[in-house]
């Protein structure tokens, strides 16, 4: 999963280069995502000058082999883990799907060492820092400590889909007083504690429950 963020990343820097070519001549991409088919149609359509044409080609082809072997290594993982109780109950989380469930599965391992969901997440590094005095109690910044996979899966499921039904209000609530970062961060937590449960007993109670109600 290391290596496939890696490669995740590369990717991303390379379809940065992309969009800063057409910037700079100006441009405009059709929608937010230039990497589907109505991308590569405007893509095939750009009239370039030849030297920005070959560079444009050039990352495009950079950006489908990684993409490429992204997916192979999906596929692997999915193979490796498919018969992983823990990696299909995560999954009953909103927004976890194979990708993060399998972040979870592997980066946090054997989730005994861990005496509590709250021991997780301090690992995982979405807790406050927490400073206290004779008179007042202050929390910070989260401490960013432990696994920036895991801390990353986690945040981002947030991000894309605020919790899903079980947190979404929670979400909002926290976003409209303090901000949506640390709503994702609050939010992120939960996830997390839920994570602690599907990975100690292969199946989260309390999600199982709600899809029976």
């Amino acid at each position: 999963m290391r290596f496939r963020a890696k490669l995740s990343n590369m990717r991303t820097g390379v379809k940065a280069q992309v969009h800063a070519v057409l910037a700079k001549n100006g441009v405009i991409p059709c929608r937010n995502d230039m990497w589907g088919i109505g991308g590569a149609r405007q893509f095939d359509a750009l009239e370039l000058p030849d030297a920005y044409t070959h560079r444009t080609e050039v990352l495009r082809d950079l950006v489908a082999f990684f993409d490429r072997e992204i997916n192979e290594l999906d596929r692997e993982t999915h193979l490796v883990l498919r018969n992983d109780p823990r990696y299909h109950a995560v999954q009953a989380i909103y927004g976890v799907g194979r990708v993060f469930a399998a972040v979870f599965v592997a980066e946090i391992g054997d989730i005994s060492r861990f005496p509590s969901p709250e021991a997780l997440c301090s690992w995982a590094g979405v807790t406050p820092i927490h400073r206290e005095s004779d008179s007042k109690v202050h929390r910070g910044r989260i401490t960013k400590q432990g696994s920036r996979l895991v801390r990353w899966a986690a945040i981002e499921t947030v991000a894309r889909y605020h919790g899903g039904d079980a947190f979404q209000r929670s979400w909002q609530a926290i976003a409209e007083r303090r901000g949506r970062t640390k709503a994702n961060v609050a939010i992120a937590r939960k996830v997390l504690t839920l994570v602690y449960y599907g990975l100690r007993d292969g199946e989260i109670r309390c999600l199982k429950g709600r899809e029976a109600a």
